[in-house]
């Protein structure tokens, strides 16, 4: 038995290597809540018997240091948390003699987890939770004062133009960053050293011909 529950809903993914396979059904963890900075602040003293405005200061200037030590060229070794250390996106040049500074497009921050974020599967328990778009649905509906939901009306829409983005109470509105469910995504098992990813620009995405790579490991 796991300590700790973890919602879950389950989608349907179609196989981007072969457009002609029938779809999976994959799972797709569901956040209870947003936790500000403040309140993982208050959490640690809490938890911990310390000072909040400590915490506070110890966790600032953590950031400001990674940041600081990172763009200096150096591996952060965090123990438990994990390490820290920087990668580069570039666009290619014909020959390593034509390549220059300015084919480097971005500096990226890499990490991998520690030991305390390792095998998670054990510490947990799981609970299937309709989808987001789902319980927006049937939160309209119920406003409404309907007696049933056009579930596949709501998903054509939420997987087209997503939902309502004026409607403050719900809760896959695109327009709220601090919303869970706006950013479903799918991640990766942790364990394998990713090949390079073509394609991306300072923000992740874009250029045809920028690779990023991912850093020394060593």
């Amino acid at each position: 038995m796991g300590d700790f529950m973890i919602n879950y809903s389950v989608f349907l993914l179609h196989n981007q290597m072969n457009k002609d396979e029938a779809p999976k059904a994959y799972a797709r963890a569901q956040a209870k809540e947003v936790m500000t900075f403040r309140k993982f602040v208050d959490h640690i003293a809490e938890h911990g018997g310390h000072k909040r405005g400590q915490v506070k200061g110890v966790l600032s200037d953590m950031c400001t240091c990674l940041v600081e030590q990172l763009l200096e060229g150096k591996k952060i070794l965090l123990d438990e948390l994990g390490d820290f250390w920087i990668s580069l996106t570039c666009i290619g040049s014909e020959s390593i003699e034509t390549f220059t500074s300015k084919n480097i497009t971005g500096v990226n921050i890499v990490f991998t987890p520690g030991v305390d974020f390792q095998n998670l599967i054990n510490k947990a328990e799981f609970n299937l939770v309709a989808s987001r778009i789902a319980q927006s649905a049937t939160l309209k509906a119920e406003k409404k004062m309907l007696d049933t939901v056009d579930l596949a009306a709501a998903k054509s829409k939420g997987n087209g133009s997503s939902a309502d983005p004026s409607d403050p109470s719900d809760p896959t509105d695109p327009s709220d960053p601090s919303d869970p469910g706006t950013n479903p995504g799918i991640g990766d098992d942790g364990d394998e050293e990713l090949p390079p990813v073509i394609g991306g620009d300072e923000n992740g995405g874009g250029g045809d011909d920028e690779v990023i790579d991912n850093g020394d490991l060593g």
